[in-house]
């Protein structure tokens, strides 16, 4: 009676450690950041969904970004990478919406910045070459 009574212990520790194990995999939940700038005929917004990378510093993956521009306008959802030599924000989205149009995309990219260094996105409208507004969150 001994040896089953040992199977039994086993699948139960077994089971308990699978079942203990399953639930810090899902852990990482999806978060939504809301962006929105100007007004009227200038009024545009994004909306970018992002998880944490876990393990990781100062890390989340872009699972998926939508932005709406404004009538005359041209749209950029740009995050503040520490990489880029320019102005210091790189585009998320490849082609802005202009002139009232619309774009979605699945992305799933990480971004990643050295620890300290707090992690945004930003809603960024051209009118022509002129940034005219901006949103900016953090992540």
């Amino acid at each position: 009676m001994r040896l089953p009574a040992l199977f039994v212990t086993v699948a139960v520790v077994a089971a308990t450690i699978a079942g203990g194990a399953a639930p810090a995999a899902a852990d990482t939940a999806a978060s939504k950041v809301n962006l929105e700038a100007g007004a009227g005929l200038h009024h545009n917004s994004a909306a970018v969904t992002y998880e944490r990378v876990d393990g990781a510093v100062n890390s989340v993956k872009i699972i998926s970004l939508q932005a709406f521009s404004g009538e005359p306008d041209c749209v950029w959802v740009e995050w503040n990478d520490p990489k880029d030599v320019g102005d210091g924000w790189t585009a998320l989205n490849s082609e802005p919406p202009c002139y009232g149009g619309s774009m979605g995309e699945t992305l799933n990219r990480i971004i990643k910045a050295p620890k300290g260094h707090q992690l945004k996105v930003r809603l960024a409208a051209y009118h022509g070459s002129e940034l005219v507004h901006k949103d900016i969150a953090k992540l």
